[in-house]
């Protein structure tokens, strides 16, 4: 019973700090997602325009792990099961989730319009804890960084050594 609790204040504790946490769906890659603890769980928004990709395969009633970061460090602080609850637009529950969420989204293209538009074209799921807190792992989970046409890796300009080393002349 007291470790229960101890576990369950852990998760709580560190999913509040923390600005992002990752999480993973069966069967696909962790995203890392911005939310805000409300309620007892991790509210997040997306999987529309201009928003944050959620993970595929998300959906009301389905299982997620959640992996927290530490906030000053960034490293992994705790792993929690969670189930996913997708509250409908409207409800008193998403209305809730809305409030919180609105208050923390940064750069939001149309302001105050966004809560409509996360109504009709996002995604509000809350992710409730489900049990207690997995064990810490032993070796590295560090997985490949996901498949993007982007790339900023282009040669070094031949000049640039020597300008980076060049020594001033004192007079």
């Amino acid at each position: 019973m007291t470790s229960e609790l101890l576990g369950r204040a852990l998760v709580e504790e560190a999913t509040k700090k923390s600005g992002l946490i990752w999480v993973k769906a069966p069967g696909a890659a962790a995203r890392t997602l911005w939310h805000v603890w409300h309620e007892g769980a991790a509210c997040v928004v997306g999987g529309g325009p201009g928003e944050q990709p959620l993970p595929p395969g998300l959906a009301d009633g389905d299982t997620a792990e959640v992996t927290v970061r530490s906030k000053d460090k960034g490293g992994r602080l705790v792993t929690w099961p969670a189930r996913v609850v997708e509250p409908a637009p409207g409800t008193e529950r998403w209305e809730a989730a809305v409030g919180e969420l609105k208050g923390k989204r940064l750069n939001a293209p149309d302001g105050e319009a966004m809560t409509g538009r996360w109504a009709r074209e996002c995604r509000v799921l809350r992710l409730e804890p489900a049990g207690p807190p997995a064990p810490l792992p032993d070796g590295s989970l560090a997985e490949a960084p996901l498949p993007t046409p982007v790339t900023t890796r282009h040669p070094l300009p031949a000049g640039l050594p020597r300008l980076l080393l060049k020594r001033r002349r004192r007079p």
